[in-house]
């Protein structure tokens, strides 16, 4: 493995919780590799503006949150066009406590295309983005010092790595109502209480570019749910209405209450390391 130069931490981390794990694991590989640690977030709708390319001498950490057993199909796009160039890789990716799925591994399928050299993978457990109680309080101290032992295995290890789970081009998952019926929840957009005095944190934060900035009660462009608008308003003034929404958050709350696992993947150890 060509020596690595800086770390890079990279992510998409719209509440924040896949910045905390994506984070800490570049932190401790900078302190193993004793290099620089820098930090380039592809959250904001502007960030997606600059093209991110790497090298030989970079090792990147690139960190993305599941959204429907998948990574954020409006995101991927952007992702594939990372360019790797032999860089030294790890991919995590961080689940609301349901199921990580998918995920991971269409996240090193598209790392792999992008000629990332893909070292080890990772899925760790994040409070859900509908919910303050699924997955609540995580990543916890818990998490992240397995964030930083997933580091210090990581660092000793090179491509390739096989063993994910999961298949790169599997069907997003489809949450049901009571009654077995499919419930699409694509267009549902954020209502906007009385209690907004539209300081426009909201429009600020919004991954997508969604919200109106002028009049933040409008939300003309497309909606993931990641809700950032509603855990990050000041006056708690964001929230969702829609009925198929809501009988999907309390699903998820009852069927997936105990505490998820954290999964770790890691490819060979780099012989005299």
């Amino acid at each position: 493995m060509t020596q690595i130069q800086t770390v890079w931490a990279v992510y998409f981390s719209p509440t924040d919780g896949t910045k905390k794990i994506t984070q800490r694991i570049a932190q401790t590989l900078g302190e193993i590799f004793q290099v620089p640690v820098k930090y380039r977030s592809f959250t904001l709708p502007e960030e997606r503006q600059q093209k991110m390319v790497f090298g030989a001498e970079d090792a990147v950490v690139i960190g993305v949150p599941v959204y429907a057993g998948r990574v954020p199909n409006l995101i991927a796009p952007y992702i594939s066009t990372i360019e790797g160039n032999g860089a030294w890789a790890a991919a995590v990716v961080t689940f609301g406590n349901r199921a990580f799925d998918n995920a991971l591994a269409e996240l090193c399928d598209s790392l792999k295309r992008n000629g990332f050299q893909t070292a080890a993978a990772a899925a760790f457990v994040c409070e859900h983005s509908f919910s303050r109680t699924l997955g609540g309080g995580r990543p916890n101290a818990e998490d992240l010092a397995m964030a930083e032992a997933f580091a210090a295995k990581a660092a000793n290890c090179h491509a390739p790595l096989t063993g994910v789970p999961g298949d790169a081009a599997a069907q997003y998952f489809q949450p049901k109502d009571g009654a077995e019926k499919k419930i699409d929840i694509r267009k549902v957009k954020p209502k906007t209480s009385q209690a907004c005095n539209e300081c426009g944190l909201c429009a600020m934060v919004c991954p997508m570019g969604a919200i109106d900035r002028k009049d933040p009660k409008l939300v003309p462009g497309i909606c993931i749910k990641c809700c950032a608008c509603v855990k990050k308003c000041p006056k708690g003034a964001k929230y969702f209405d829609d009925a198929g929404f809501l009988f999907h958050k309390k699903d998820l709350e009852e069927k997936y209450e105990r505490p998820a696992s954290v999964s770790l993947y890691y490819g060979e150890t780099e012989a005299g390391r």
